[in-house]
């Protein structure tokens, strides 16, 4: 076995406790999580916080120093409803992704965003989010759905996540293996967004997937601004 590659294991993440940190896997809930476990996983949470921080830093430089960023076909024409936060939990509520995905996936998001030279903004990070998360949980996971479940969940047609998906590929160069030293890497910097002053809040009640997203008890029905 390689001591510098995760272990996949038939598509799974194996974080194996030889490479260290085992510890920090199992405070952030990405180890032994699963069955019977209720709630979210602590990285989430951690996740949630520091895209949002992320997001309102770009944004304030991009108007401050009067930057024109780089548009994509990320980008929505105004920011959607649903906060980052509510929208990872969301994903992780339907989608059935193991926690290790979002954290593959914002791997995979720098990876685009270093290629692209566009900034994380609230017009393009929920759909960067599911994109990424679509990709993460086809390359590590055991089991996932097919394109039209995760653009039901992500509040996306199926034509425009086919899209999506193809540019998000091109763009990292199918860049999708990631070594066990950067995924540490990336899960000691999630962790400190608690020193960082992170409140830990009630985990939020998503909403419903419905056959019909027109219907009024559906309060997601406009999850991403077209």
């Amino acid at each position: 076995m390689s001591q510098g590659v995760l272990v996949l294991d038939i598509g799974t993440l194996v974080i194996d406790d030889d490479i260290a940190g085992s510890d920090l896997y199992l405070t952030l809930g990405l180890k032994e999580l699963g069955k019977g476990v209720v709630g979210t996983p602590l990285v989430l949470l951690l996740l949630s916080s520091l895209l949002e921080r992320s997001v309102q830093k770009n944004e304030t430089l991009l108007e401050t120093a009067q930057i024109k960023d780089a548009i994509t076909i990320f980008h929505g024409s105004r920011a959607p409803t649903l906060s980052v936060r509510q929208y990872i939990d969301r994903i992780f509520k339907y989608s059935g992704c193991s926690p290790a995905c979002f954290v593959v996936a914002h791997i995979y998001v720098d990876r685009f965003l270093k290629h692209t030279d566009a900034h994380l903004t609230s017009l393009n990070v929920h759909r960067l989010l599911i994109t990424s998360v679509m990709v993460a949980a086809k390359f590590i996971d055991d089991a996932f759905f097919n394109n039209a479940y995760y653009a039901k969940v992500g509040g996306v047609s199926t034509m425009e996540l086919n899209r999506l998906e193809m540019k998000f590929l091109f763009s990292i160069d199918f860049r999708l293996q990631v070594t066990a030293d950067s995924f540490r890497s990336y899960c000691l910097q999630l962790e400190k967004e608690v020193s960082g002053g992170l409140q830990i809040e009630r985990p939020f009640q998503a909403c419903g997937i419905k056959e019909s997203w027109s219907s009024k008890e559906d309060s997601c029905a406009s999850t991403i601004a077209r």
